[in-house]
C-alpha cells in the first residue's frame, strides 16, 4: 500500500504579499530608478537653468507616468483614484519645470502646480476613514511650521505659503488616515501612500526653510531624494485598487 501526500494549494510556494508585489511592480519601476540615478550623477548646477536641466529633473516623474500607464488604459479608466494620481504626476512635472526657473520669477507658478497636485492626491486618497485625531495632529504640525516661517515672509507670498501648507497638510492627513495599523485594516500600498505623503511634506518644508529662512546644509540632496521617493511611493499607492481586483478574482 502506498500513500500520497496531498498538500493544500495554499501551502504550496507560500509567498508574502509584499514580496509578490515587489516582483510584480519592481520591473516597471526600473526606468524611474535609472532616471533618478542620472539626475544625481549629472547633478547639473541650479544657477544656470536650461531646458536640458529641466528634462533631467523631470525625467523620473515622466517615468512614473509610464509606470502607471503600464498597468493598462482599462485599469486607469476603471479606477478614478489611479487617474487622479496620474494627473497629479502631470502637474508635478509642470511644477518641477517652473522651479528650474524660480529665480526668474516662476516660483509661484511652481507653487500653484504642486498645490493642484496635492488636491488631486487628496481626492485620490478619499475621505474614508475620517480619522480626526490624525487630522488634528497634522493641523498642529502645519500650524507650527507656518509660525516658524511667518516672520521670514512678506507680501502676497505670506498668504500663498499659508494656503499651500494647508493644502499639503490636508493631503498628508488623507494619506495617513488610510493606514489603520491597530485594526489590521491596512495594505502595503496604503502604507506607501502614507510614507510618500510624509516624505513630500519633509521635502517641501526643507524647500521653504532653505528659501525663506536660512541655508539648509545639503538642502538640494535632501529635497530631491525625499521628493522622488515620495512620488514613487504615491504612484505605488495607485495600484491598490488593482490588488483588490486580483484578490476578488482568486477568492
Amino acid at each position: 500500500m502506498s500513500f500520497v501526500l496531498i498538500r493544500p494549494k495554499s501551502a504550496v510556494n507560500p509567498e508574502c504579499p509584499f514580496v509578490s508585489q515587489v516582483k510584480s511592480e519592481g520591473p516597471k519601476l526600473v526606468p524611474f530608478f535609472k532616471a533618478t540615478c542620472v539626475y544625481f550623477v549629472l547633478w547639473l548646477p541650479t544657477s544656470t537653468p536650461s531646458w536640458f536641466s529641466a528634462l533631467i529633473k523631470c525625467l523620473p516623474i515622466f517615468c512614473l507616468w509610464i509606470f502607471l500607464l503600464a498597468h493598462g488604459i482599462s485599469f486607469l479608466d476603471a479606477h478614478p483614484s489611479a487617474r487622479r494620481i496620474l494627473a497629479g504626476l502631470i502637474f508635478s512635472l509642470l511644477g518641477d519645470a517652473f522651479l528650474i526657473w524660480q529665480e526668474q520669477g516662476y516660483f509661484i507658478h511652481g507653487l500653484l502646480m504642486f498645490a493642484i497636485t496635492h488636491i488631486l492626491y487628496s481626492s485620490a486618497f478619499g475621505m474614508k476613514p475620517l480619522n480626526l485625531p490624525v487630522g488634528l495632529v497634522i493641523a498642529m504640525v502645519s500650524g507650527v511650521s507656518y509660525a516658524l516661517l511667518y516672520s521670514y515672509l512678506a507680501g502676497p507670498i505670506t498668504y500663498l505659503v499659508a494656503v499651500y501648507i494647508g493644502i499639503i497638510g490636508f493631503m498628508g492627513w488623507r494619506a495617513i488616515a488610510g493606514v489603520q495599523l491597530a485594526n489590521d485594516l491596512w495594505t502595503w500600498t496604503k502604507l506607501s501612500a502614507c510614507l510618500g505623503a510624509m516624505l513630500f511634506m519633509v521635502s517641501d518644508l526643507t524647500i521653504a526653510v532653505n528659501k525663506f529662512c536660512f541655508p539648509v546644509p545639503h538642502s538640494r540632496a535632501i529635497i530631491m531624494a525625499t521628493y522622488y521617493a515620495a512620488q514613487m511611493l504615491i504612484a505605488l499607492s495607485a495600484v491598490e485598487c488593482q490588488d483588490e481586483d486580483h484578490k476578488k478574482k482568486i477568492a
